[in-house]
């Protein structure tokens, strides 16, 4: 049966201008519920139409920030691998998401460098609807190295 994971990345596989793969996704009400009740969120604009609409004034109910922020840090941890590690995360959460539409999360990588015997990446990275930053941040990541012993 062949390997279906992918091959680790490691710190000398990356350069600065790199992209990391798009994670495309488009959030339904079902996935909503389960991450408001997850994160103990009972906040109406999340799950009930009309008052979205009448007491909020948005078209539709809204996709939570925080999943955004969540579906961000899972685009960079695919990227990541295993033995990767998600050493610090930023994102603001800039403008509104509707269940349902094509969401894009991303980034590209910006610095990298060898500190203390870690291999570190800074990364620039957002979340997006069509050409539209949603939700614009930064991460930096640890990746392992091919020889441990260069520093």
């Amino acid at each position: 049966m062949p390997d279906l994971q992918p091959a680790q990345l490691h710190h000398e596989d990356v350069s600065v201008g790199d992209e990391l793969p798009v994670l495309t996704v488009q959030v339904d009400e079902t996935q909503m519920f389960f991450f408001s009740a997850a994160t103990y969120n009972g906040h109406r604009i999340h799950y009930d139409h009309t008052w979205a609409r009448d007491r909020e004034g948005y078209d539709d109910v809204l996709v939570q920030g925080p999943l955004q922020s969540a579906l961000l840090a899972r685009a960079v941890t695919d990227w990541i691998g295993g033995a990767g590690r998600l050493v610090k995360f930023s994102a603001q959460n800039r403008a509104v998401a509707f269940p349902g539409q094509d969401l894009s999360f991303g980034g590209r990588v910006i610095a990298t460098r060898v500190e203390d015997g870690r291999g570190l990446v800074d990364l620039e990275v957002a979340g997006r609807r069509g050409d539209d930053v949603l939700m614009p941040g930064t991460a930096t990541v640890e990746l392992p190295l091919r020889d441990a012993a260069v520093v």
